[in-house]
């Protein structure tokens, strides 16, 4: 058996209209997706589609459940089948879909009332996902906990800990965070100022011109609870997605502070993985956890 995975997003904007795509070659109506480049992760893929297919940008919300279904089998017939990983979002900016002109891959890019998509979409697995959709399009927005790169051996640096720096390999993690990043429309930056930090964080804040807020209690030299508490008021009180980029044995304080048991997770972050806590308000609606390879 032979996966292909995908994945899309399940678009809504005011005036309770959802976003389809019409496919010449299949003449179907669908929600826009497509297959996952190789090394590529899936949320960026998501919006990676959506863009080469209605020419908007959109930002992901809250997690849906992947679909799976048979396609054609390959020429030495084994059989195949499609996982697609869906996310309900929203449009970042514009919603016009006229600045994308039609090709042979989409010819129709169209707003429907999700009172009429359900009669539009062409297959059974797409109205099960809208009306799940419909239940999580709450326009929810992220605080993410992203653990820094992988850096050089603490047993082998001999300078001050704050400027131990990310391996090559954690450099590349860095890089790779950047699309997974605006996926989910991170406007703010916070981190600890120790070096492999502010690595992990500065190609995002190099691409996207949002600035790095250093904060030394998020180190591990400086960390109190009562400066974390703080930090994550503040946080909590903002609108704005936010990533706040920290240490291994800090998380465990900002989780906790964000309202997730550290415990649940079974696991601590990796170097390079993130937490991605869905909020509406201050209330947690959904949590992934994305690895950065």
């Amino acid at each position: 058996m032979v996966d292909v995975l995908a994945a899309g997003v399940v678009v809504f904007r005011p005036g309770r209209q959802v976003l389809l795509v019409h496919r010449p070659k299949y003449d179907d109506w669908s929600f826009p997706k497509g297959k996952v480049d190789r090394g590529e992760h899936p949320a960026a893929a998501a919006v990676r589609e959506v863009a080469e297919e209605t020419g908007l940008h959109v930002r992901l919300c809250l997690p849906l459940t992947t679909q799976h279904y048979p396609i054609a089998p390959l020429r030495d017939g084994r059989p195949r089948t499609k996982s697609v990983q869906y996310w309900a979002g929203r449009t970042v900016g514009s919603t016009d879909t006229s600045v994308r002109l039609p090709d042979d891959e989409v010819d129709q890019v169209r707003w429907v009332p999700v009172e009429e998509a359900a009669d539009l979409l062409t297959y059974p697995h797409d109205r099960a996902t809208l009306d799940e959709a419909l239940a999580r399009r709450s326009r929810t927005r992220a605080v993410i906990v992203l653990r820094h790169g992988r850096a050089r051996s603490r047993r082998t640096w001999r300078a001050d800990d704050r400027e131990r720096p990310l391996l090559r390999a954690g450099e590349e993690q860095a890089l790779r965070a950047v699309p997974l990043l605006a996926a989910y429309d991170v406007s703010r930056i916070v981190s600890s100022p120790s070096r492999r930090c502010e690595q992990t964080v500065d190609p995002y804040a190099s691409a996207t011109g949002w600035g790095v807020e250093p904060r030394r209690r998020l180190s591990e030299e400086d960390v109190t609870v009562r400066g974390v508490e703080k930090l994550i008021a503040d946080i909590l009180d903002d609108k704005r997605g936010t990533v706040i980029c920290t240490h291994r044995p800090v998380l465990p304080t900002v989780i906790a502070e964000l309202g997730v048991d550290p415990g649940d997770l079974g696991s601590p972050l990796e170097p390079g993985e993130m937490l991605v806590l869905h909020l509406k308000g201050v209330r947690i609606r959904d949590i992934e956890r994305h690895a950065v390879r």
